[in-house]
């Protein structure tokens, strides 16, 4: 996007990039449907940034969602609107549009480098690269660094990047998964009966944090949409305490007194996981978490009172007591201090490097929010540049 906004305003771009092809983790973010963007209005979409809203506030303003929408679409690819507010384009894949983006900035005469892994400035401030061929050495006007955090490495956004930085003083926060699963110590039973069963129609809580979602059993924990969009809470948790204990309401659209009526019903001869499938219409993996609590309070699930079950089936609890590795992260938080940027998103500390992405300190969850902040700040430091270069040449 960086390249795109420079090509427009008249510069000479190259973009190095340090694997074989150029989007790789744009396309493993289309790879279940390319959510680029959310509907929902501004200020509740801003609020998706957490503290660091008011730092990407300018930078989204001017490269908003609906910006994001009409770009896609000069592209040949137009969006629509899923059921969730989540915005892709109606061809849902990653791939028609990487190709079309790619053939408008070759067109505009913009260049790629593959294979180039950056490894750090010289004493002139040349960039110095990796390649195939050997060492190579750039003079450059102006840089932009788009390196990405440290979630799926093998895409090619490793981390590595962080002690060059830190080695030039700039102040990094600790990149950290997000959007990421979490570790629990299930039973034999849980492991081997239900990995990779989903949990659907639930309600996660967390402290004060509450949402509706799907996850689903792992063998080492749990994952999914509802997990992740409370990963930063429950990740921050974990580090103070050691573990977080996340609630799961299995039927949060039963309240607690249709609940008790319904769990107060005659048995009869079915077994009790019947009983429960039928009354309150839990699946066998949720009946599986509903024992599992039992058993870790040292009680009988059959032997609970109607009242006691009812409270049990909305607010399973579930002790967390780990992050699951960043490599498998969908994103990571951490980077770039923000204070060591300019409004124009340039490194005060490098004149003429400026950064973007999510290299840059700040997390978003699922949604569109990642994509949306990428795109935005790869425009502005884009802008910033071309700010720059006409200051250099006045």
């Amino acid at each position: 996007m960086a390249a795109e906004v420079l090509a427009q305003g008249g510069a000479r771009v190259t973009v190095y990039d340090a694997m074989p092809s150029a989007g790789r983790k744009f396309l493993m973010a289309g790879r279940g449907g390319l959510n680029l963007t959310h509907s929902e209005p501004l200020p509740q979409f801003m609020a998706r940034y957490r503290e660091a809203a008011p730092k990407l506030q300018a930078a989204i303003a001017a490269f908003s969602p609906d910006t994001l929408r009409a770009w896609s679409e000069a592209l040949g690819e137009p969006t629509f609107v899923g059921t969730s507010g989540r915005v892709f384009p109606k061809a849902f894949k990653a791939s028609p549009l990487l190709r079309a983006w790619l053939r408008r900035l070759d067109a505009a005469g913009v260049r790629f480098g593959f294979r180039h892994r950056w490894t750090g400035c010289d004493d002139e401030g040349r960039l110095l690269f990796r390649t195939p061929d050997g060492p190579l050495v750039v003079a450059a006007n102006a840089t932009v660094l788009a390196l990405g955090g440290a979630s799926w490495p093998r895409l090619g956004s490793d981390g590595s990047w962080t002690a060059i930085l830190a080695d030039k003083g700039i102040a990094l926060s600790p990149l950290r998964p997000a959007n990421c699963g979490f570790t629990v110590a299930w039973s034999d039973i849980i492991r081997t009966r239900f990995e990779g069963q989903p949990l659907k129609g639930i309600a996660l809580t967390f402290g004060p944090h509450s949402l509706r979602g799907e996850a689903i059993i792992t063998q080492s924990g749990i994952e999914g949409g509802a997990s992740y969009a409370l990963s930063a809470e429950l990740r921050e948790a974990i580090a103070a305490n050691g573990e977080a204990v996340l609630h799961v309401a299995l039927r949060p659209d039963v309240d607690q007194a249709e609940l008790v009526r319904r769990l107060s019903a005659p048995r009869g001869k079915q077994s009790f996981s019947n009983f429960l499938r039928k009354a309150v219409q839990l699946s066998p993996v949720a009946v599986g978490l509903l024992q599992e609590a039992a058993i870790g309070a040292g009680q009988s699930l059959s032997g609970m009172p109607p009242e006691r079950l009812a409270e049990l089936v909305n607010a399973v609890p579930i002790k967390l007591t780990g992050t699951a590795p960043i490599v498998r992260a969908i994103s990571s938080a951490g980077g770039v201090s923000f204070d060591e940027l300019d409004a124009d998103f340039m490194i005060g500390k490098l004149p003429g490097v400026f950064a973007a992405g999510e290299m840059l300190d700040w997390e978003a969850p699922t949604g569109g929010y990642l994509l949306q902040a990428s795109f935005a700040t790869g425009a502005a430091a884009g802008r910033g540049v071309l700010r720059r270069l006409a200051q250099v040449s006045s």
